[in-house]
């Protein structure tokens, strides 16, 4: 049996001016909707716990040290920096390149690589489309965490529907989501094919693999955009650069 500490009177001050106005309130850039304490049932008064999708009688914690102060820490702004494209594309190349121009500078950073998260995170998710959305939407939050943090967090994955790249956005303040599309035609990330995946897609040995026998939606409104330059692919640290010249002009690399 758990013995709950009764909370300070400015607390139940607090909680009591929120349940006159009966106010839904949000947790992040999600709906939390009030309920009665102990109650599945919605409801706007004493509710001291929230409902956010599937998880019920849950509470949002603040802490005093809040994504401003880590900023200040770091000095640099928490961001993510989203690389998509196709498979062959370079997305894991540019990451690495990056995260190490950054540190190079003194920036902390932090890459999601999407073949790494399935030897752990999502190690229960397979290819088909259901779980391919599951995959974004948690790399998405991972994301989040990572930026309110401070840090300036490169997630690179394939993603190729707009949708999860749109839901992923909507957790962040909208400059804070900063889209890279690795903008390469099909024929060169198939002759690069690292890990011989179109030769095994094209022989019908991998069902549903991008770019063969699923689509890739191009991103309509990214933040940057990697191309050949004279018909040539940019080198890593090239790349890199494109990205950091956006960061500097937009003010994360300072506080």
């Amino acid at each position: 049996m758990y013995t709950l500490t009764p909370p300070s009177l400015s607390f139940n001050l607090s909680i009591r001016r929120t349940s006159q106005i009966g106010a839904i309130r949000t947790v992040g850039s999600r709906l939390a909707t009030p309920i009665r304490a102990g109650s599945m049932e919605p409801g706007s008064n004493n509710g001291l716990t929230t409902s956010v999708g599937k998880a019920t009688n849950i509470r949002w914690h603040e802490c005093p040290i809040g994504k401003l102060e880590r900023q200040k820490l770091l000095q640099q702004k928490g961001c993510v920096i989203w690389i998509t494209g196709l498979s062959g594309s370079g997305k894991s190349t540019l990451a690495c390149a990056l995260s190490r121009e950054l540190h190079n500078r003194g920036h902390l950073t932090y890459v999601l690589d999407g073949d790494n998260l399935r030897h752990g995170l999502n190690r229960d998710l397979s290819f088909n489309a259901e779980d391919r959305t599951e995959n974004i939407r948690r790399v998405g939050e991972v994301a989040n965490l990572f930026a309110d943090a401070g840090v300036i967090c490169i997630a690179s994955l394939i993603s190729p529907y707009r949708r999860e790249r749109d839901a992923c956005r909507s957790l962040l303040p909208e400059s804070s989501f900063i889209e890279v599309f690795m903008d390469f035609p099909l024929e060169i990330c198939e002759a690069r094919d690292p890990k011989g995946l179109y030769k095994r897609a094209r022989a019908g040995k991998i069902k549903g693999f991008t770019g063969v026998d699923d689509p890739y939606e191009p991103p309509l409104n990214c933040e940057i955009t990697i191309q050949l330059k004279d018909g040539l692919c940019p080198c890593p640290k090239s790349m890199a650069e494109q990205v950091i010249s956006y960061l500097q002009n937009n003010g994360f690399l300072q506080v």
